[in-house]
């Protein structure tokens, strides 16, 4: 019998990469295969990111969205094809990643997944009394009511009038927000001044800004006039006047009053979603408390009437999904089996993720990154798409370890559906999962963005690469632990899920806050201890940038570098600024010339003028230290260290910013890279450097160990150490052993999370929690100790 040959189409299983120069990737290739799971590793900025998101991820996207028309297209963003010559074999990628979910504050755990579609679903056909269709159990949709006119033609033609209906859930006083808003309009404007003299105080109502203009040359308001001089109906005007059309120029636009402008543009975002400046002008002139008519669920009278079992919508939304799970299990109705098997699913998949401890009224907006990337998987543990590509962004980023072997499970289950599993991740217990590892290295920055190793766990670990040989670290517990200088005091914190938990935190010494995720970590320390005077406070909350942005403008440096070239050269510091005076005029200072070609993509050429170095030529002639203002935001951290550090360029404002970037190992990173080319972890890794400047005594850090390779562990707890024998006190939320191995002190909350956590189930010291075993941490830290090489961080 003849041996039965291959089908062609069978052929196609690897997913083929040739010559990828995306952002530090030295012409890398590399052959992944189809249909298994594949890690990749490397220390941060090794280019681990550039090969998955921007090359391989960012094409597939491309070449999707030029399937639609034309016309589709010019409503979709213009994706430009990545730095690589062959890329073969990718199928349709969907991206995972630690993006937060939900600018809009009427976005809830419910509605990002459809838990909350099928319980409307669900109560229409099941709650008494009826009420109506779906629809009038969803708080987005208002409830209608309007009079027509309906001629019939039979019978002599005969008009009747008719009232048309429409259901609608939302509650009409906070029109399904949940919360009543009350503004200090003393925070809106200085009444002792006019317009025209700058009396807004609303953050981008700046004097000579368009908003402003509106006020200023609608007719309905004197520019010139003091506020608190209004007549009454001016006052009504400024502040409450329905829209209106005005023209100002020659441009017709619309005035409105000042406070629904500001409830519009400012109130139907989640606050938590916003940016720092304009979260602080929002938490200073809004007073937020919960709506007085529907309670704060959001919903309207009618439909919190509608009960099955004795619950209502809004009691089954608030209720924790892990105890909601067990409630629909109860619920026997064979007219909606389908539909509670499906919502069973959904709710049990909650649960498997570790994300049992939530509700489904949980605004969306005010989950961790590593919570909005597990709800983001629940959407898809139940697809019945095969054959994608799924890439994830350190899944186990908010995981204890506890939780870790159950999102391995939901790897290898999406893998064995038949896709292709892409995840970039630090952690060996992901790694040791993989089928595939692809290792970029051998360092960060310009030193990386080639393939070290490409090849099964076993060959990494006996490849001598960087991950290689750290691969099988484990930290050992402190012998000796500081002694502390003094307490805080922490009573009857009951945020979220807290207990009332009274806890006295060890001041001068080195503290790691532990427990499984939902157990009350973040409650506790950003609840009961971010606020407080002294306290510096390092949150998860991601650092944006555009593309003018660089490591030089967002921590501050160029402000001490642009003094330091004016004072040395006799001009002003504005010539030294790629933003301000001294920018090339072809392109702007942006050092590059970026041409829109319309439902093409984009395409960016470097500027003849300045050659990509953002400045005009005569500014190019100062210099410090014989370098010019491009040379010196072209040098990396660590050389710049030196060069600002001594000579005829010491400058000891930037000399000690520069230190801190390399403290937290961004040593490699180029003074004026764009922001927009840094990884999740660099970022990270910036912003605790910015932070590291302020004046403080005690330091939060939320996790600080996101993104960061295990070889870079060391110089982390280095760090710490530093801050702490520096006389502050250090505060660390995290899941890392190495850094609950190395702490002096741990507070452990649980024993489990939601409403089984909210309570400290351990105080003391690394090695009695060891000893104990008498908590999942202490029985997951017992196991990491207890095994393997000692890392050298430890020591």
């Amino acid at each position: 019998m003849a041996p039965s040959r291959q089908h062609p189409a069978d052929s196609h299983d690897l997913i083929r990469v040739q010559g990828a120069r995306e952002n530090n990737l030295k012409d890398v290739s590399v052959e992944l295969p189809k249909r298994r799971l594949t890690v990749f590793t490397g220390v941060s900025g090794s280019g681990k990111s550039s090969l998955v998101f921007g090359t391989i991820a960012a094409e597939s996207q491309r070449m999707i969205n030029e399937t639609y028309s034309a016309f589709v297209q010019g409503f979709m963003p213009t994706l430009a094809r990545p730095e690589v010559d062959v890329l073969d074999g990718i199928t349709t990628a969907i991206l995972v990643d630690q993006e937060r979910m939900g600018a809009s504050s009427r976005s809830t755990v419910g509605t990002v997944t459809d838990a909350n579609a099928m319980l409307r679903v669900l109560f229409s056909r099941l709650g008494k009394p009826y009420i109506g269709s779906s629809n009038a159990f969803s708080f987005n949709v208002p409830s209608v009511r309007a009079v027509g006119e309906m001629t019939t033609e039979k019978g002599g033609g005969k008009t009747e009038k008719r009232v048309f209906t429409r259901a609608g859930g939302m509650c009409p006083r906070c029109e399904g927000m949940g919360q009543a808003s009350d503004i200090d309009l003393t925070q809106l404007y200085d009444d002792t001044k006019s317009l025209n003299e700058g009396a807004l105080t609303v953050p981008g109502y700046n004097a000579d800004g368009w908003y402003v203009r509106i006020f200023t040359e609608s007719g309905f308001l004197d520019p010139d006039k003091p506020i608190r001089k209004y007549t009454k109906k001016e006052k009504q005007d400024f502040l409450y006047k329905e829209p209106t059309k005005v023209k100002v120029g020659n441009v017709n636009l619309t005035y409105e009053g000042l406070v629904p402008r500001i409830q519009k543009s400012f109130l139907s975002k989640d606050v938590d979603a916003m940016q720092p400046h304009i979260r602080a002008f929002v938490e200073r002139a809004v007073t937020f408390s919960a709506c007085p008519e529907c309670g704060g669920t959001r919903l309207n009278e009618a439909a919190r009437s509608s009960k099955i079992k004795g619950k209502n919508i809004a009691d089954a939304c608030a209720m924790q999904i892990s105890d909601l799970a067990d409630w629909v299990r109860g619920l026997n109705e064979p007219s909606v089996a389908p539909l509670l098997h499906s919502l069973r699913h959904t709710l049990d998949s909650f649960v498997e993720i570790g994300l049992g401890y939530l509700s489904l009224d949980r605004p969306s907006g005010t989950l961790s990154g590593g919570e909005a990337q597990r709800t983001k998987m629940i959407r898809h543990l139940g697809s019945s798409l095969t054959d994608v590509t799924y890439v994830f962004d350190e899944p186990t980023v908010g995981l204890h370890p506890h939780d870790i072997q159950r999102m391995n499970e939901l790897l290898l289950r999406l893998r064995d559906k038949g896709n292709t599993v892409l995840v970039v991740e630090h952690k060996p217990e992901v790694i040791a999962i993989a089928d595939h590892v692809v290792d970029l290295g051998p360092g960060a920055g310009t030193a990386g963005g080639e393939v070290v190793f490409e090849g099964s766990v076993e060959g990494l670990k006996k490849s001598g690469t960087l991950t290689g040989r750290h691969l099988s670290d484990r930290a050992s517990v402190k012998s000796a632990v500081r002694k502390p200088t003094g307490v805080m005091e922490v009573r009857g914190a009951n945020t979220h899920n807290l207990k009332k938990v009274d806890v006295d935190i060890p001041l001068g010494v080195l503290v790691v806050v532990t427990g499984v995720a939902g157990s009350g970590k973040s409650s506790l320390i950003h609840g009961s201890v971010s606020g407080r005077d002294g306290v510096v406070s390092i949150d998860q909350a991601a650092i944006r940038g555009s593309r003018r942005s660089n490591p030089a403008t967002y921590t501050g440096l160029l402000e001490p570098i642009r003094k330091a070239f004016a004072k040395a050269n006799g001009v002003k510091p504005a010539l030294f600024s790629a933003n301000s005076e001294g920018a090339c005029p072809t392109c702007n200072g942006a050092g590059v010339i970026y041409t829109d070609l319309g439902m093409m993509a984009g395409v960016t050429t470097i500027c003849e003028e300045c050659e990509g170095r953002r400045f005009q030529a005569s500014v190019l002639e100062y210099r410090l230290g014989g370098r010019n203002i491009a040379e010196v935001l072209d040098l990396p951290v660590a050389e710049a260290v030196g060069f600002f550090g001594k000579g005829e360029a010491r400058t000891p404002a930037a000399h000690a910013i520069l230190e801190r970037m390399a403290d937290v190992g961004l040593g490699y990173l180029r003074l004026g890279q764009p922001l927009t080319t840094l990884s999740g972890g660099e970022r990270q890794r910036l912003k605790l450097a910015t932070h590291m400047g302020e004046d403080g005594g005690v330091y939060v850090l939320d996790e600080p160990t996101t993104g960061l390779h295990l070889a870079d562990l060391e110089q982390l707890l280095g760090l710490l150490d530093r801050l702490v024998d520096a006389g502050k006190s250090v505060i660390v939320i995290e899941h890392h052993q190495a850094v609950m191995a190395h702490a002096d002190w741990i507070i452990d909350l649980g024993p489990g999370a939601g409403h089984d956590g909210g309570r400290i189930v351990f105080e003391g010291t690394p090695a009695d929690l060891v000893a104990a075993r008498s908590t999942l941490t202490g029985e997951h830290l017992a196991a990491f100790v207890g095994g393997g090489r000692k890392a050298a961080a430890a020591r």
